[in-house]
């Protein structure tokens, strides 16, 4: 027999067993969808939130505001691939812009592979604000994604910390067992993209513990959640294009306060992990870190998301470009 056919024959069980694998990951994803329902549902555009991608974070207002250093200036174009078990499922991409008095962030995903059979979707996010005495001070954010045939659009006006304008369609469900999110519940926040910029204090090195030190305070639109993150380990890393280097890992619990049902089963298995790992990688020219990669255990495996481009460059400043 030719050595052609002979390579040919010999991958066909690896490629069936591949599409076995592709094939029974969907029973159970379509099977657990449907038992859990929007409760299930929810818990993905949650970790989403929570880390973007989200998830999913910080409370910028925290980090050495007394100082008023200078954050420096940069931009990050990232590309992520999210997978489950190992196989993939979404995709997405992370611009970021850190000027001298200014900042932007949008970010934009898909599902992908087998997903799409049964949760076809995509999304964008938003957010922008101003710097003030190096820190990150969001205005405005906004949110839409859209699942099948549902979408869910939010718009916030932000000020000081403060929600001062809400738009959120549709309009979250009012129930006797959900929480009501109050006015005190909308102070003292960050959106999730701006939470999701993490700066570190002084003017070392940004590679450190105190990078995961910190509980990030976060009001996506109709839930309002700390994410409180604890330092765990250094990693080394690699992307295919960009980044190479330490990373910090950071533990992460989810802490849920208001907006939720805190009887439904995505918010109870949230607040029982203890496996959550946020991976942090610096962008250069500024003390700001965003996440690598981000990992979440679920009921149909484990959750992953990681970049497999990083590209951030150190930009001049307006006061440097004026002297030159």
């Amino acid at each position: 027999m030719p050595r052609q056919e002979l390579l040919e024959i010999g991958q066909r069980p690896a490629i069936w067993s591949r599409r076995g694998q592709w094939l029974a990951m969907g029973r159970r994803f379509d099977k657990k969808w449907r038992k859990q329902g929007p409760g299930f549902v929810g818990s993905h555009r949650l970790t989403r939130h929570a880390i973007f991608l989200g998830v999913t974070a910080l409370a910028v207002t925290m980090a050495d505001a007394g100082r008023g250093q200078s954050l420096a200036q940069g931009k990050l174009d990232a590309r992520y691939i999210v997978t489950l078990s190992g196989l993939p499922i979404g995709q997405g991409a992370w611009v970021i812009d850190i000027g001298d008095d200014y900042f932007t962030a949008s970010a934009s995903g898909a599902t992908a592979g087998l997903l799409r059979v049964f949760a076809s979707g995509h999304g964008q996010s938003a957010a922008h604000g101003s710097i003030s005495s190096g820190q990150l001070v969001p205005s405005t954010y906004a949110s839409h994604i859209i699942t099948g045939d549902k979408s869910d659009d939010v718009r916030m006006v932000i000020s000081a910390g403060a929600v001062k304008e809400l738009a959120a369609n549709p309009p979250t469900v009012a129930s006797p067992d959900r929480i009501p999110v109050t006015d005190a519940h909308r102070r003292g926040v960050s959106d999730p993209m701006t939470a999701s910029l993490i700066r570190v204090p002084g003017s070392g090195d940004t590679l450190v513990p105190q990078a995961c030190q910190r509980t990030l305070s976060i009001f996506d639109g109709r839930m309002r959640y700390d994410l409180q993150l604890a330092f765990k380990r250094l990693e080394r890393v690699r992307t295919d294009r960009g980044y190479q280097g330490v990373v910090v890992v950071c533990a992460v619990r989810f802490a849920p306060i208001a907006g939720h049902v805190p009887e439904r089963y995505a918010i109870k298995y949230l607040v029982q992990l203890r496996d959550i790992e946020l991976w942090l990688a610096p962008i250069a020219g500024t003390r700001v870190m965003v996440a690598y990669r981000v990992s979440v255990p679920t009921p149909l495996g484990l959750g992953v998301m990681q970049a497999t481009q990083f590209v951030s460059m150190p930009q001049p400043s307006k006061a440097t470009a004026k002297t030159q």
